[in-house]
């Protein structure tokens, strides 16, 4: 069965897209319309400023009732000291009845830019401890989540006897990894060496209750979650138990050259960037609706469980409308 969440804009507040109650609004009416069910919003501190996303997902948990509320991806994991952040999100959880959907993820290195550079330098944290660092969050998670008088001797955190109180709602409180190793880079060309994609595709199989993934076509998706799953059986977990979701991007209009010229012009604007047409058109779901419809059935023919879509237009209401009435009916939705 077809899932989508909603992923808002919350760097559209910083940059003039949508006021911050837009965002309470857009997530209300993407939940009564019965075709989503999750809402997600972005994470970055200095890189890309927005409103916090831990901050906001807070409001929507007393702004909605049923759709679940994801972090997606949340990239300042490996700034937040994770006994700390434990608290935030299991607070989160009981708040919300138990929605909270944690996606982590690395963060940019130094060389992204000059704005991820300082985030670093600002919180203290060297880019090349983000891999050792999100790991070792994970497991830190873990156990805080679910046991008590939790003590960790590792190498970037230590502490003794803590119990956090009170418990999540969820049991276990899921905690997904977001990384794209093998997606286009911002000016085209593959991002990681082999050896880099092994070690990523092995800590989702390892560490991760799910993986979600962007800028990947829907075969790489198909060949990728293969390998994931095979890890995940030699690591000894159910595969079964693993979940998938994508993170992408939508505009509709008859005309696929205006939507992704102006799902561009969204895309550069919102990451202060100037990305490539075909990184663009590898990341969007873009042109009539039913091209947009061909489009996304094809990563769920592929076996994708979930579809976070960002509205890479101006218009976010007349683009969720239209998500509405002319491409949710096609998997179900009303």
């Amino acid at each position: 069965m077809a899932s989508f969440g909603l992923t808002l804009a919350n760097r559209g507040v910083i940059i003039g897209i949508v006021k911050a109650g837009d965002l309470i609004e857009l997530a209300q009416e993407a939940e009564a319309s019965g075709a989503f069910d999750a809402v997600w919003v972005g994470d970055s501190l200095l890189a890309k400023p927005r409103l916090e996303s831990v901050t906001l997902l807070g409001a929507l948990a007393g702004a909605t009732r049923r759709l679940r509320l994801g972090v997606g991806c949340l990239a300042t994991f490996v700034h937040r000291h994770p006994v700390l952040f434990a608290q935030q999100w299991v607070s989160l959880d009981v708040l919300s009845g138990g929605r909270a959907w944690l996606a982590v993820c690395l963060g940019g290195p130094d060389e992204q830019s000059p704005a991820q550079a300082q985030e670093h330098l600002v919180m203290g944290i060297r880019s090349a401890e983000r891999v050792g660092r999100l790991e070792e969050g994970i497991v830190i998670l873990r156990r805080l989540f679910h046991e008590k008088k939790v003590s960790h001797d590792g190498r970037f955190y230590r502490f003794e006897n803590v119990t956090l109180e009170p418990a999540p709602v969820q049991q276990p409180c899921p905690i997904w990894i977001a990384s794209n190793p093998t997606g286009l880079t911002w000016k085209g060309g593959a991002s990681a060496s082999e050896a880099v994609v092994e070690r990523a595709f092995r800590r989702v199989a390892r560490y991760a209750d799910g993986w979600m993934t962007n800028k990947v076509s829907p075969d790489q998706f198909r060949r990728q979650w293969a390998r994931i799953t095979a890890m995940a059986r030699e690591e000894g977990r159910d595969p079964a138990r693993l979940g998938s979701a994508l993170y992408h991007n939508l505009n509709i209009n008859v005309d696929r050259r205006a939507a992704l010229e102006e799902s561009k012009a969204f895309l550069d604007r919102y990451y202060s960037s100037n990305f490539s047409p075909a990184f663009v058109e590898g990341w969007t779901a873009a042109g009539s609706p039913q091209q947009c419809i061909a489009e996304l059935a094809r990563y769920f023919e592929a076996g994708m469980q979930h579809i976070a879509l960002r509205l890479t237009s101006w218009d976010q209401r007349g683009q969720l409308k239209r998500f509405l009435s002319e491409i949710a009916p096609a998997f179900g939705g009303r």
